[in-house]
């Protein structure tokens, strides 16, 4: 019972929402110009990722005059902002909080621009924060980060049960697509990813009695060496070029039993007390990957498949948005076990168990 608890989660998202099709016709005629441009296949590779709409952070004509990599992060600060803003009222009303100034840490993350100070520290004032607030800036977790986020927050409260913390993920993929690269990379990655915000609100077990949610049992880290060439970024001057390995799938194919049987068995548990999975949207791949190695029932990962179609692939922010479908549900019960998994540059893996 001294574990922290899940007590308000929220998305945000900008009205900038446009249909997969039309925002593929977009990009096929920038890259027209490259000699080694083939257009079947890059309506063949967005097709493939299943994506049926994403939200981007701007109008889609305004990306026009975003030539430099400084005009992008500019565009990314100040939407990260109203996001982040608006992203953390949300679940501070989900939470049955609506005053910010008693949160006591807040903890950021992306791995799409950067800030300094950093989007925590620019929303104090804005939140009317206090000003003891401990502040936790992580870059560079990616797609991971949403758990990892549940983790390091619930670390923190339990050192602190009378405390609350937010996390906040902000992630605007589409500000960092490299508008000249034709490489496979960049195509998969200007069709998978989308733009957007994801709060959740944590309270430590003083500090949340009475209040519902499931509570953050455990969490476990794991990383695997000589794989840090899977994911991530190459900077450039233009920007953050992706980095995306095909090989990310039979990563998840390798590793994820062995990880979560472990996990699981250290608490007395196995897959088949799991009532709820909460997986980050990496793409069809991914996803098929994970019911493949974790022998998941039908329907296991619906949540999952639902928010890659609404929103695409959101990095840290889907987890979260998947976490906030499951919470506006009624499907979970007393003594149910979920468990929120993501996978992400290192090449590493994040686990955390809830239970209601």
């Amino acid at each position: 019972m001294s574990a922290p608890t899940v007590t308000g989660v929220a998305r945000a998202l900008t009205p900038h929402v446009y249909p997969q099709a039309e925002l593929t016709a977009g990009l096929m005629d920038l890259w027209r110009k490259s000699r080694t441009f083939n257009p079947q296949r890059v309506e063949a590779m967005h097709t493939s990722v299943q994506v049926k709409q994403r939200h981007l952070a701007l109008k889609k004509e305004d990306y026009e005059g975003l030539d430099r990599f400084e005009d992008r992060n500019r565009a990314w600060q100040r939407v990260a902002l109203d996001l982040g803003e608006q992203a953390i009222r949300g679940a501070l009303e989900a939470a049955g909080q609506e005053r910010a100034e008693r949160l006591d840490a807040i903890f950021f993350t992306t791995v799409t621009g950067l800030a300094t100070p950093s989007i925590d520290a620019r929303l104090v004032n804005r939140l009317g924060l206090k000003q003891a607030i401990k502040r936790t800036p992580m870059f560079g977790l990616g797609c991971v980060a949403g758990v990892a986020g549940i983790a390091r927050a619930a670390d923190y409260l339990r050192a602190f049960p009378g405390h609350t913390a937010v996390l906040l993920s902000v992630e605007l993929c589409s500000l960092t697509v490299q508008r000249e690269d034709v490489s496979v990379a960049n195509i998969i990655a200007a069709g998978l990813f989308g733009d957007g915000a994801a709060a959740a609100v944590l309270h430590g077990a003083n500090a949340g009695a009475g209040r519902s949610g499931p509570r953050v049992v455990a969490s476990e880290s794991v990383f695997y060496p000589g794989t840090e060439d899977v994911m991530g970024w190459d900077f450039l001057d233009s920007g953050f070029k992706v980095v995306l390995s095909a090989d990310v799938p039979t990563m998840v194919l390798r590793h994820v039993r062995e990880n979560v049987d472990a996990f699981l068995a250290a608490h007395g548990l196995g897959r088949a007390d799991v009532n709820h999975w909460v997986a980050h949207t990496g793409g069809p791949k991914v996803l098929d990957a994970f019911t493949q190695a974790l022998e998941l029932p039908e329907g296991a990962l619906a949540r999952s498949w639902a928010s890659l179609e609404r929103y695409g692939n959101l990095s840290s922010s889907s987890v979260l948005f998947v976490l906030a479908d499951l919470l506006g549900e009624t499907s979970a019960k007393p003594g149910d076990v979920g468990v929120m998994v993501a996978m992400g540059p290192g090449f590493c893996s994040e686990l955390v168990l809830l239970q209601w």
